[in-house]
């Protein structure tokens, strides 16, 4: 999850990180490489900046046990907008932001950017959505993130062969029946701890 809004400013928006750490199924270098990314973030922060981390990873197991891993992504995408959304109501935040940028990955196809947004209630802002690869490097390389994004990294482990690109709503809403999503929610969120900087 990229990061959620606190409040509004008169010019531009007070953005507050959130790290969804899915720790056994990542490498610890992508967590580092995500934390760099936020400490560079923040020296364009004119407010008093803070970022969070908290643990995803026991989701993303419960989902492999319970749920059809062709879901896995959107489930697991829906999942970290809850987290997040529950952060953001306790911060008095008034948005959600992402990274997503249209069809770079299974849960960013037209369809699936749908059904997560359908998880929360809180608005979700995506604006690299409309942009292109150079557009989006480009963007990076000024604020100083592209050097660190470029870095070696591996994907998540549990990321199925075939992930389904068209998700459809009544099959992911029967697959959270499997799970206990408020619980999840919760035992996420007592991990909370925020990011010295």
């Amino acid at each position: 999850m990229g990061a959620f809004l606190r409040k509004q400013k008169l010019r531009g928006l007070e953005v507050y990180p959130l790290l969804l750490d899915i720790y056994p199924f990542s490498f610890e270098e992508n967590k580092k490489r995500a934390i760099e990314t936020i400490k560079k973030l923040k020296e364009h922060a004119h407010y008093e900046f803070h970022a969070y981390v908290c643990s995803h990873g026991n989701n993303l197991a419960e989902f492999m046990r319970k749920c059809p891993r062709r879901l896995t992504c959107v489930l697991c995408r829906r999942l970290m907008f809850r987290i997040a959304e529950r952060l953001a109501e306790k911060q008095d935040a008034r948005a959600l932001i992402t990274g997503e940028f249209l069809g770079s990955k299974a849960t960013q196809t037209l369809t699936n950017l749908g059904i997560v947004a359908q998880a929360v209630e809180i608005p979700v802002l995506r604006p690299l959505l409309g942009l292109n690869k150079e557009e989006i490097e480009g963007w990076a390389r000024a604020i100083g993130t592209y050097e660190i994004s470029t870095k070696p990294a591996m994907c998540c482990t549990v990321t199925p062969e075939k992930p389904s690109t068209r998700a459809k709503l009544e099959a992911v809403l029967d697959a959270e029946k499997n799970v206990d999503i408020n619980s999840l929610v919760s035992e996420s969120l007592k991990t909370l701890k925020e990011l010295k900087m």
